[in-house]
């Protein structure tokens, strides 16, 4: 059985091929200039959050080493070559090997308690039913602030074992990290999400007061953290999508110089007052001081595009086609001030993939961009399963590709 060092080198050496192949080039330069609000490009497409367990063909997902860091580097060779030959979309190969700055976080003094419910053992995506553990003001106040720890000893050992391993023939490379704040993905952990709901009428002082705890340890945080040099501008992505600009400067690892991404997605219901009340106004003195800031995942946005004007330095701006969501309207009100980072339906992959819905949902947010001057990504993620059959993505990455190449 070939060595594990044997292993890496051969599916780096292809690794690194592709990462100065012509379509990679072009690739990142076309996400940059659309990240840059340059109009009237091809939109880029990309696939995240890919149900990998239910995706193997013929074992090439299959990793063989043994050692921690060989399966990670291993996975991300594998899993980059599989995009490459079966959904390739407009994946980007980064010329070199990245190791993200380690560090962790003490935390706010709480643990997450919970009841799982799961359909599929092999899947992560399962059905959560969380303990209410911050019901009360005294349980707020009891919150502490967390202190970010770095690893620099860690990283070295990463560093060393890549380099070993790679050599010459492809570069590692440590890199930094970009701002992800959800507080309300968070929150809900300790508290379940329908007290919240209830508390946004019922109890607001409670909320605001965990908020403001919530938006403090976040501020600290941030300064930790570039205190100790854990930021850059080089990840891959910015939760799924492409992170390239010319107006973050590459050499730089301050607050300035990246990427701020934020959300609010159990907010898809409330009114545009509220999300101001208990989202936006926590939200923009962080925004405030990062480089550029891309809001929105899954929640519908339509009637909140003029609030999201007040977000500091933003960019990006998530569109999820819901039956709350117009994405027409989205592209008028956006006006190509923003980019219009589109969430295909990851249901038209779930059991059977049909062209002819999947061509008109393309094509909508094709037309509604075009008429309105918005750069356009395209970005389908949250796949939590395709029934274990690889070749609705497949088929959904070639009619989305044929679907641009008759329309732009």
């Amino acid at each position: 059985m070939p060595s594990e060092k044997s292993i890496l080198q051969d599916l780096a050496r292809r690794y690194a091929e592709l990462s100065h192949h012509p379509k990679s080039i072009e690739r990142r330069t076309r996400a940059m200039q659309i990240n840059d609000l340059t109009p009237g490009l091809k939109p880029i497409v990309w696939l995240h959050e890919i149900p990998w367990h239910e995706m193997d063909i013929d074992g090439k997902l299959q990793c063989k080493c043994e050692t921690e860091m060989g399966r990670r580097m291993e996975w991300h060779f594998r899993s980059t070559l599989f995009r490459w030959e079966y959904i390739q979309a407009d994946t980007v190969v980064e010329d070199y090997f990245a190791i993200p700055k380690a560090y962790y976080g003490t935390g706010m003094g709480l643990n997450v308690n919970e009841d799982q419910l799961a359909t599929d053992e092999n899947n992560y995506i399962v059905s959560h039913h969380y303990k209410d553990q911050l019901d009360t003001m005294d349980k707020v106040q009891a919150l502490k602030m967390s202190k970010i720890i770095a690893q620099p000893e860690l990283d070295q050992e990463r560093l060393d074992f890549a380099q070993d391993i790679l050599g010459d023939f492809l570069p590692v490379k440590l890199t930094g990290h970009y701002i992800y704040h959800a507080p309300w993905d968070e929150i809900p952990r300790f508290r379940g999400v329908t007290p919240i709901m209830y508390d946004l009428m019922d109890n607001p002082e409670l909320l605001h007061a965990t908020m403001k705890a919530w938006t403090d340890n976040k501020l600290q945080e941030m300064s930790q953290m570039e205190a100790l040099g854990l930021f850059g501008n080089d990840t891959s992505d910015i939760h799924c999508t492409p992170p390239y600009t010319k107006d973050l400067p590459p050499d730089k690892v301050g607050l300035k110089n990246i990427w701020f991404r934020c959300m609010a997605q159990m907010f898809h219901d409330v009114s545009p007052a509220i999300f101001k009340e208990f989202e936006l106004d926590y939200l923009k003195p962080l925004a405030a001081q990062c480089g550029l800031t891309y809001y929105g995942c899954c929640e519908a946005l339509e009637q909140k595009i003029d609030l999201l004007r007040e977000i500091p330095n933003l960019r990006k701006i998530g569109v999820t086609p819901t039956t709350k969501t117009n994405v027409e309207s989205c592209a008028r009100q956006m006006k190509g001030d923003y980019v219009y980072s589109f969430k295909p339906n990851p249901a038209l992959v779930a059991t059977t993939t049909d062209p002819q819905l999947v061509r008109a949902e393309i094509k909508s947010a094709i037309d509604a961009c075009a008429a309105h001057g918005c750069p356009l990504e395209i970005v389908l993620k949250d796949i939590s399963t395709v029934g274990y059959k690889p070749g609705n993505i497949i088929d959904w990455v070639r009619v989305v590709m044929e679907t641009i190449e008759s329309e732009c």
